[in-house]
């Protein structure tokens, strides 16, 4: 049984021979293209996993069938390569769904690894459209404090219902967490959690994703597809950054949720499916709908139950049990045993203001982890000036986020396909911010 299947479209005979041979030697199924024409119609024919493209092609430019392939095959993962790299052409196939982006000659070492994470990612949606599978209980929750009590009673009050949750809070503060801990405590805990990262993909494709579309319904849809509302059918749907969503398609959003009926793409009759949605989004949704920048009749069926998620700084009394939880898990990541946490380093971390809440307390524990020359988490391990003061300028951020970067670079002897993976971003976002920030070859 083969890891999974691979398209490399890319007009260079011998590197399109010599990529064939390299992955199935690592025990994946091959297809090859010479044009953009040839890769779309073996598409139309063969399920893929993951496309190796070209951004340069005789017929077409590569990142012009970004949103083709997604049209034909939504779940693949698709990787941009290019011998004429450049950073708005980074971007570019990054904001118009690409999961990466290679440079021939500078990263052609990256190429494997690249795609085995894409697989990864595959394999994992999958898995999630799953009936079963383990997700985050409300147990898992680390909750100490009063108003992190409060938010979890709430949560588990309303898990025993099927009413609408909409979750709010800052960036980095758990809301997927909390979504899945409600799921697993209701009655539909044996059925699908489907999570969808509304700003992830454009409008078209944030539709097709949604409700799915019947064969025909435009060119290239030479098959049904089931959207994800179909997929969490008896579950749950967790739509994230639910603000992100266009005006048009959240008319239909509010019919889906009002009646639990949509029309697909293509389609002349209603689909029922029975979800309920849980949303969230770190956006003042009230005031968008004020302004008219957000449906109002949306608005307000959303928050129908509203579980407000604290800052960090507001919960500082769970900080010395998420400091031990984050230690034991990314002291086995990174390979290196933790013995002793001292009282110094959990008192800076305790008066730190954290602007990127959870996150950033993971990353600041990460940092000081590889930079520890021992098994004692020490103050002078943290970033100078750390939690001195309540606030934390955005030029401040950055200097400790290039610190960040820096070290990581150091800990893995410069591979950039490693550092991406312990700072949990994308290989592109990483050689952004590198150029970003002026960091050298490592």
């Amino acid at each position: 049984m083969p890891q999974g299947t691979l398209l490399i479209i890319d007009d260079e005979e011998r590197l399109r021979s010599l990529l064939a041979r390299l992955f199935q030697l690592e025990d994946y199924a091959v297809f090859t293209a010479p044009d953009a024409q040839m890769g779309l119609s073996l598409l139309q024919k063969h399920p893929v996993d993951v496309v190796l493209c070209d951004v340069r092609l005789p017929d077409n430019n590569g990142l012009n069938l970004i949103p083709k392939i997604k049209t034909i095959q939504p779940d693949t993962e698709i990787i941009m390569i290019t011998a004429f790299g450049t950073i708005p052409d980074g971007v570019k196939a990054i904001k118009h769904g690409a999961f990466d982006y290679i440079t021939k000659g500078d990263q052609e070492e990256q190429i494997i690894p690249t795609v085995a994470r894409a697989m990864k990612r595959v394999r994992t949606r999958k898995k999630l459209n799953q009936p079963t599978g383990e997700q985050f209980t409300f147990d898992q929750i680390i909750a100490r404090s009063p108003v992190m009590q409060e938010a979890v009673s709430l949560a588990k009050r309303v898990a025993e219902t099927n009413a609408t949750v909409l979750l709010l809070g800052e960036t980095g503060t758990g809301k997927e967490v909390f979504a899945q801990a409600i799921h697993t405590g209701s009655t539909r805990s044996g059925n699908p959690f489907v999570a969808v990262n509304c700003s992830a993909l454009g409008h078209e494709l944030l539709e097709s994703e949604l409700f799915g579309y019947r064969k025909g319904a435009f060119t290239g849809a030479d098959r049904d597809k089931r959207g994800l509302f179909e997929e969490a059918d008896g579950g749950t749907i967790f739509l994230d950054e639910i603000g992100e969503i266009p005006l048009d398609l959240q008319a239909k959003l509010l019919r889906a949720l009002e009646t639990k009926r949509f029309i697909k793409a293509g389609d002349t009759k209603e689909t029922f499916v029975d979800v309920r949605i849980i949303a969230a989004t770190n956006r003042n949704l009230k005031k968008e709908a004020e302004s008219g920048s957000f449906r109002s009749d949306l608005y307000y069926r959303l928050q129908t139950f509203t579980i407000e998620l604290p800052s960090l700084k507001e919960r500082t009394d769970d900080i010395p049990e998420l400091v031990r939880f984050f230690v034991a898990d990314l002291s086995d990541k990174l390979g290196k045993p933790v013995d002793n946490i001292t009282t110094g380093f959990m008192d800076v971390l305790k008066d730190f203001s954290y602007p990127g809440n959870i996150r950033e307390l993971r990353n600041l524990i990460e940092r000081a982890i590889i930079l520890a020359a021992g098994p004692e988490l020490t103050p002078d391990l943290l970033p100078t000036g750390a939690g001195t003061s309540g606030s934390v300028s955005e030029q401040d951020l950055e200097s400790v986020e290039r610190d960040h970067i820096i070290r990581i670079l150091k800990f893995t002897g410069g591979n950039k396909t490693r550092a991406a993976d312990i700072l949990d971003i994308g290989l592109a976002t990483l050689y952004r911010k590198i150029q970003k920030y002026g960091i050298s070859d490592q």
